[in-house]
């Protein structure tokens, strides 16, 4: 769905924080949403933590820096780190281009799939709160 010129795919699910989560069979891969990447500016570094590493839902996982922000990743479930995307270690401006293909950061085995109902899912949640978003961010600027 595209909602104020963002893209925002139906079928993914979203962290508050701005961060998308598309489940493949029992594995979740992990990105930046495109509100995310537009406002951050040109992506300049990706952390990659190492593959193995322990995640504790809320708590955080690796930071983003753009040329005027630094953000961090907060891990949307419990579970494990099974991949990472070496490609934005020499490219991340992968996340300005592709935020939902090329541009993906993290692959997640979740220890249990039903965390993600805290994430936001569907138009009905997702649209109110972009627009939210939108405006609070129109307003700061």
């Amino acid at each position: 769905m595209e909602i104020g010129g963002y893209n925002f795919p139906d079928e993914l699910y979203y962290d508050p924080e701005h961060f998308w989560v598309r489940v493949e069979g029992d594995e979740l891969v992990m990105g930046m949403d495109d509100f995310a990447q537009k406002l951050a500016g040109e992506i300049v570094y990706v952390q990659l933590p190492n593959e193995g590493k322990k995640l504790k839902k809320g708590k955080k996982l690796a930071k983003v820096e753009s040329g005027k922000w630094l953000g961090k990743v907060l891990s949307p479930v419990d579970g494990e780190l099974i991949a990472v995307n070496e490609d934005l270690e020499l490219k991340p401006e992968l996340i300005n281009q592709d935020c939902y293909g090329a541009g993906w950061m993290y692959r997640i085995k979740a220890d249990d799939l039903g965390d993600l109902k805290d994430l936001l899912h569907g138009a009905a949640a997702v649209d109110p709160w972009v627009n939210e978003e939108i405006a609070k961010h129109a307003q700061e600027g």
